[in-house]
């Protein structure tokens, strides 16, 4: 009922505020036997942590995970694991102007209209410091489908603003505060950084994930459908306001001769479906693509109204990320994982005695 669950043979319950004393979450339904180190989720926290870099929003948070529950000995065991992510600066003096007035683009005014009380600090429940918990359990599921099936997941930042980011390698993806995947564009995409937090402004980013070694099968129609779940839980990201699967929007100038990707015994010819067919995985590269909105919390003077509906003009202190597309590689990285996770799991569930003579056909041609 309350929106913070989210799966359904691998559950994850997210809980927490931006400013509150901790944040978390609680899995269930994680396969026990797993081997699982706080180690394995960290990793992955520190790719998504807040001020790693001067672009990004400088709340200085560790981001130190613990596991609570669920692991004995260094196993998972099956039962619910519990990770607590510890807040320990929050500086929630920064929006004592904001318990009665609304940032224009942010979650203040429906949270207040929804709920008619809310935690204004940092955005509360609405703040981005909620996908940090996802990103935790994110780990979990990857390294899973990591042992299980071999499946790995790569995002990169192909678009900060107006600016085109051309995919150069992965190997450098992992060299910038950006995850682009291109080097040499870096110093283009810190000066636009530093002109937009001099200016008090923001912008957008478009992120792309990929998922390789996806099992043939996942997925369920008729609305369970795989590249279905895949949007739902984009969308669940914050500020994420567009998500495309394969072509995407792109498959509208395409035809059908084209579009449609040819079977061959040697494999796929084209990918132009994402890795989904009539809402199941072919086994080929899962492709997303986001895109996230410019950042609501920004200096520059907005017009707006407070609780009494009179008119006013809101301007935001505090410490925020100028584009939250930055961070939001491994978040969606994170994301598919879970999706991709759950309904491994209920394919095995369903399905798992199901065997065909041929072996899939997977990756597409050059």
């Amino acid at each position: 009922m309350s929106g913070s669950t989210f799966g359904e043979l691998f559950r994850v319950t997210n809980f927490g505020e931006s400013h509150g004393p901790a944040i978390g979450c609680v899995i269930d339904g994680c396969p026990p036997g797993l081997a699982l180190a706080e180690a394995d989720i960290q990793v992955q926290l520190d790719r998504r942590r807040p001020g790693t870099s001067r672009h990004v929003t400088q709340r200085n948070e560790p981001d130190a995970v613990e596991i609570l529950s669920g692991v004995y000995e260094g196993l998972t065991t099956g039962t619910p694991i519990a990770l607590l992510i510890r807040n320990t600066d929050p500086r929630s003096k920064d929006y004592g102007n904001l318990l009665d007035t609304f940032r224009p683009g942010h979650a203040d005014y429906t949270y207040w209209r929804k709920y008619g009380h809310r935690d204004p600090r940092g955005g509360g429940r609405s703040s981005a410091r909620l996908t940090a918990p996802m990103v935790a359990a994110g780990a979990v599921a990857r390294k899973w489908l990591q042992r299980v099936h071999g499946t790995t997941f790569t995002g990169w930042m192909s678009a900060l603003g107006d600016i085109e980011i051309p995919y150069v390698g992965a190997e450098h993806i992992a060299a910038n505060p950006f995850f682009a995947p291109n080097a040499e564009i870096v110093p283009r995409l810190e000066a636009h950084m530093d002109a937009l937090r001099k200016a008090g402004d923001s912008c957008g980013a478009r992120i792309e994930v990929r998922a390789a070694g996806v099992p043939a099968g996942l997925g369920e129609p008729l609305f369970d459908k795989l590249d279905a779940d895949i949007a739902y839980a984009m969308m669940g990201i914050n500020a994420v306001k567009g998500v495309e699967i394969g072509s995407g929007f792109g498959c509208v100038a395409e035809r059908g001769s084209e579009h449609g990707d040819a079977l061959t015994p040697e494999g796929f010819a084209s990918n132009h479906a994402g890795g989904v067919l009539g809402g199941i995985s072919t086994g080929q590269d899962l492709v997303v693509r986001i895109a996230v909105k410019p950042t609501s919390s920004i200096r520059t003077p907005r017009p707006s109204i407070d609780r009494s509906g009179a008119a006013t003009v809101v301007e935001t202190h505090g410490r925020h990320d100028p584009c939250v597309g930055i961070r939001a590689t491994p978040i969606a990285e994170a994301m598919l994982a879970l999706v991709v996770m759950d309904h491994a799991l209920r394919q095995r569930a369903q399905c798992g005695d199901v065997r065909l003579p041929v072996p899939p056909i997977a990756a597409a041609r050059p």
